[in-house]
């Protein structure tokens, strides 16, 4: 029956679930489901949104990688890398930009949001709904000139580096821990 529709198991749906309630208490909690914290980082006053990212970015290779070390505990753990298509992925992040400035919240943070109980993210999220339905129609046109462009294939730091995928996580996470402690002195403090 599942199949059909083109659903995962129930228990997949519920483990899914489950993990987006977390995601959002996690967002709630550090704050950047509030507009203007998000306002703050494009005003560059308030880090909290480049902190919470840049955590869950060492965190997410940490797990990742230690997963894929582990593979007796964890089992079988695949990376599924998309290939790096360079001008799609600046056209993305030109249309994600945009879409943030305008609205203020990042899809994840907009929905928290709602869940917060903001009313304004509401009128984002259909523009989100709105923006899927526009993209996926007009995607079969722009698609081949945007991935044709400049596509370096399923590349990965490790790869093209040549380093171990620890020290680059191990350089990551200096780098931010200093940035941190550098936004911490130079950021406005919370009124």
């Amino acid at each position: 029956m599942f199949e059909l529709f083109r659903f995962a198991s129930p228990s997949n749906l519920l483990l899914g679930l489950g993990t987006g309630i977390v995601f959002g208490f996690l967002l709630q909690r550090a704050r950047v489901t509030q507009y203007q914290v998000i306002l703050g980082q494009f005003l560059w006053k308030d880090h909290t949104v480049l902190r919470t990212m840049l955590t869950a970015v060492v965190v997410g290779a940490v797990g990742i990688y230690g997963m894929l070390a582990f593979p007796g505990v964890f089992g079988e753990v695949a990376l599924h890398v998309k290939s790096a298509t360079v001008l799609a992925n600046l056209l993305g992040g030109v249309i994600f930009g945009v879409g943030m400035a305008l609205l203020g919240y990042c899809p994840g943070t907009g929905v928290a949001a709602i869940g917060e109980g903001s009313r304004h993210a509401i009128f984002g999220f259909f523009g989100m709904l709105c923006g899927a339905a526009v993209y996926a129609e007009v995607y079969p046109i722009i698609s081949g000139p945007l991935v044709k462009a400049v596509d370096l294939g399923k590349v990965r730091l490790p790869e093209v580096t040549g380093l171990s995928p620890w020290l680059l996580i191990g350089v990551l996470t200096v780098a931010a821990v200093i940035l941190f402690a550098v936004l911490h002195k130079t950021e406005h403090p919370r009124t």
